[in-house]
């Protein structure tokens, strides 16, 4: 019996991605909805081949486009971030793939959870702002949060089958992004096409200004620590340029395991969407000694604050770390529309946390209100 895929984020990298390992897998998934921020002709391809009941566009103009095209395929169409939750009520799928950007992705998750659908989990937004409140329901509805990322996807693949409480720490790699090797001073100088210009991973233009900063690996930090229930010292960050060892995992024995592969996310979105089961795919085998040295360094936090910022946030807890995320995402949006230059990026993150007054334990309402108020002090900064 097939599993029913819903694609939160249909036209964007992952979301290609994902499609690309269904077409590959055509017994084991059915793509049953799919939603897109604003790529109309690529959902309109989308549509055409996989034969959705549903899909999701953000506006009534994009609306009466998809439904215009898709005259002919009989496709329900919900508009906005509410017609997200309602997409994932309607098409009773067996896995929801979400990778939305940001805050936006936190509530349909969350939908999900409680529909009882396991959750394929490629924001990182998610678990940063509510992963109390999305890991207390998922262990309540019995459901898998399934991370897409290699590096958490990497620690759940080394942790099959071990007693969680004999792990010593997880370390995360990270390939260290386009200015790895620059200085603070020759950060002060670079460009937005420097920073879009990742040298291992090809992303959005958001998470690719993560990668450049480091943030997103001060996300992933937050992430282990709810998907895996680890203090925020048991969590730790290596540079690791060639990006062959995605995560490993230390036991308290002194021994490591490590989880390797080529650099491609249609390998870890395949291991998150068949987990724990393993099919043979189109990919060749690793080349170990094609590789000839894989390297490791400390991560610079003078040189790339947004890490330090992150372990701050985790530390103070509660709302603390959805103002991390609203932060981040005012900075990173005036620096793509070249509003700011980059080192002030982490600058507002900074400045935001010390302002920010956070909330123990939030709920829903809590943290959509802190995460307001964040971007309110982050754009006035």
């Amino acid at each position: 019996m097939t599993k029913k895929i819903l694609v939160l984020g249909s036209t964007g990298s992952i979301g290609t991605r994902t499609l690309d390992v269904v077409r590959d897998f055509k017994e084991e998934f059915t793509i049953c909805g799919l939603s897109t921020y604003g790529r109309l002709d690529l959902l309109e391809k989308q549509i055409e081949e996989f034969r959705p009941a549903m899909v999701n566009v953000t506006d009534e103009n994009r609306k009466q486009g998809c439904i215009r095209f898709s005259k002919g395929h009989k496709v329900q169409v919900t508009l906005g971030e509410e017609g997200l939750e309602e997409l994932v009520d309607l098409c009773q799928p067996d896995i929801v793939v979400v990778a939305t950007v940001g805050i936006a992705g936190l509530k349909p998750t969350l939908a999900a959870i409680e529909r009882g659908c396991d959750v394929a989990l490629a924001n990182k937004e998610v678990l940063v702002t509510g992963g109390n409140l999305v890991t207390r329901a998922a262990r309540r509805k019995g459901v898998r949060i399934m991370p897409i990322d290699s590096e958490h996807n990497a620690v759940t693949q080394c942790l099959m089958g071990q007693d969680l409480s004999k792990v010593r720490r997880i370390i995360l790699t990270a390939s260290g992004g386009p200015f790895r090797s620059l200085s603070l001073k020759d950060l002060e100088h670079v460009t937005l096409d420097q920073a879009l210009d990742h040298p291992t991973w090809r992303m959005g233009p958001k998470i690719t200004i993560d990668s450049s900063t480091l943030m997103n690996k001060g996300f992933e930090v937050i992430e282990g620590h709810h998907l895996f229930n680890l203090a925020a010292e048991k969590i730790e960050v290596v540079i690791h340029p060639q990006s062959i060892i995605h995560s490993l995992v230390e036991f308290v024995d002194g021994s490591l395991l490590a989880q390797l592969s080529v650099t491609d996310m249609y390998l870890t979105i395949q291991s998150a969407l068949l987990f724990p089961e393993r099919l043979a795919n189109k990919f060749q085998p690793l080349d170990l000694a094609a590789l000839q040295a894989l390297t490791f360094e400390e991560p610079d936090l003078e040189r790339f604050p947004c890490l330090r910022h992150a372990y701050e946030a985790l530390e103070a807890g509660g709302t603390a770390t959805a103002a991390l995320n609203a932060a981040n995402e005012v900075a990173v949006r005036r620096f793509l529309a070249g509003e700011i230059p980059f080192l002030k990026i982490p600058r507002i993150i900074g400045e935001t946390l010390k302002l920010h007054e956070a909330e123990p334990d939030p709920d829903l309402a809590q943290i959509l209100k802190a995460d307001f108020k964040a971007r309110e002090i982050a754009e006035k900064l």
